[in-house]
């Protein structure tokens, strides 16, 4: 099938406080958050007409900013209202949603002072991140090569574009090898996420995650904690180690694209998806669409 470029769509884009068509939302080829990777953004989703956790994601969103220093000419107010508009005329129901901040043209080189900040909003109907038959036998990673950066070397805690560059090298070496995604580890050399999505592995019922030291705290990631929770699942943010993962018994990956998401296999270590992934997939899926759901704990 033949993809549909980003670029040559129908519809409209929230750009710099203004509703234009999709076509004509365009950004010069010297502009500094093309060259040095000075953007941040957000992955949300709207479930049934309503965007999952609006407000927390717009605040990340202006925290990232913060951390790159960039000051977003606007009001978190404005920007949740922005995303509201911009799905509505889009005529979208369930739908992925991209705010994006960057550093425009004014100066070109390392320093960015004089810079502008642009913001701009887009959205997409987007189904489920992977197929019915994915989802039933679990996803498959391939340990990465590269390791997520030290909390002292990089804005870790920054949802910036630049740090994704190697996340597309790891997802990329994973796909030639025959792997859906990728596994990525700390600097550490513990693993800690795959390439767009925060890892849970579940020993004897018992959910452990890593402690979001050097990697984002994902919103998805927190939700399903506090499901967890109110499921009666003990759960425990401690380091995972390799050989943790090759005696888990389930593995799962959290994210807005991946939801809650079961990995059947890991370079060659294979899972079955387990009873905890499921309740947790099910409670999640029911509280997007504004549910309610309780399961029993085994």
């Amino acid at each position: 099938m033949a993809l549909i470029p980003f670029d040559d769509r129908d519809g409209f884009i929230w750009f710099d406080g203004k509703m234009i068509p999709w076509r004509e939302a365009h950004v010069h080829v010297i502009c500094h958050g093309l060259h040095y990777g000075s953007a941040v953004f957000e992955g949300e989703r709207a479930y049934e007409g309503k965007i999952f956790k609006s407000k927390e994601h717009t605040s990340r969103l202006f925290k990232s900013a913060n951390i790159l220093g960039m000051d977003i000419p606007f009001t978190e107010d404005e920007i949740n209202a922005a995303k509201e508009e911009t799905l509505k005329v889009n005529n979208l129901v369930d739908a992925y949603i991209r705010p994006v901040a960057w550093r425009g043209s004014e100066q070109m080189g390392i320093a960015a002072q004089a810079t502008k900040t642009h913001v701009a909003i887009a959205c997409w109907e987007w189904p489920s991140y992977f197929s019915p038959e994915l989802r039933e036998k679990g996803i498959s990673l391939m340990t990465s090569p590269w390791k997520k950066p030290a909390p002292d070397t990089a804005p870790c805690h920054a949802k910036a574009a630049g740090l994704y560059m190697i996340n597309t090298l790891s997802k990329h070496a994973a796909e030639n090898a025959g792997y859906i995604d990728a596994l990525m580890c700390d600097y550490r050399g513990y693993p800690v996420e795959a390439t767009g999505a925060n890892l849970f592995r579940i020993k004897d019922g018992i959910i452990r995650t890593p402690k979001p030291d050097c990697f984002l705290n994902g919103i998805t990631r927190q939700t399903v904690i506090e499901l967890a929770a109110q499921l009666g699942y003990t759960l425990e943010e401690d380091t995972i180690t390799m050989e943790d993962l090759k005696s888990a018994d389930e593995v799962f990956i959290t994210g807005t694209a991946a939801e809650v998401t079961a990995i059947g296999k890991i370079d060659d270590t294979l899972y079955q998806v387990g009873p905890v992934t499921r309740a947790l997939r099910e409670a999640y899926e029911s509280l997007v669409r504004g549910k309610f759901y309780r399961a029993k704990v085994a």
